[in-house]
């Protein structure tokens, strides 16, 4: 069936039409805060923690906007006769938000969960140069990340626990058939077979 000639300019126009009947809504943002969706993407919080100087988020950046110094420190044996190891420390941890793109390849590549998106947006400056982020300010945006959305009741459960459940299941059977085994051998003992 073709298409009757003019169709198109008249649902255009009826989209324009509807528009132009409702009722337009400001948000006055100043006063009152704007309704972020849950996944928003604000400025990076870092946990210091869980950090461990891997310099992953770092070499991965295509801004290159992160900047990492550190240290080796030793930490002496845990036992005595034991070797001593030596650890890296954070020593400067730095976002330059004025190259960052935001495009979140150095939260993806933390091995160890240091980095989170924050939804916190509000950190304008009026010098471009105060936009290099120090841990501390980092640290401080890291207790505004939301928590992790509850998951799907119908989801399928997450291959680690679903690993670490059965190796439970297989270890809580060994023992039960040690424990029969066990059970066994002190029923076939008769009682004065050990006596002399």
């Amino acid at each position: 069936m073709a298409p009757i000639p003019g169709s198109g300019l008249a649902k255009g126009l009826a989209v324009t039409l509807r528009t132009m009947t409702r009722k337009s809504v400001t948000e006055q943002y100043p006063d009152a805060l704007p309704d972020l969706p849950p996944r928003t993407r604000g400025v990076i919080g870092l946990f210091e923690e869980n950090c461990t100087v891997c310099m992953l988020c770092a070499r991965e950046c295509p801004d290159w906007c992160i900047y990492i110094d550190s240290h080796k420190e030793t930490v002496p044996a845990a036992a005595p006769g034991g070797r001593e190891r030596s650890r890296n420390v954070l020593d400067r941890f730095a976002i330059d938000f004025s190259l960052c793109m935001y495009c979140g390849i150095c939260i993806e590549v933390c091995p160890f969960d240091a980095l989170f998106w924050s939804p916190e947006f509000e950190y304008a400056e009026t010098d471009i140069r105060e936009l290099t982020h120090e841990r501390d300010k980092l640290r401080e945006w890291m207790w505004t990340v939301p928590a992790p959305p509850a998951l799907d009741p119908g989801a399928e459960e997450p291959k680690e626990l679903a690993a670490a459940r059965k190796a439970a299941e297989k270890l809580a059977a060994a023992r039960a058939a040690e424990a029969a085994e066990a059970e066994q051998v002190t029923d076939r003992v008769e009682p004065g077979e050990g006596e002399e």
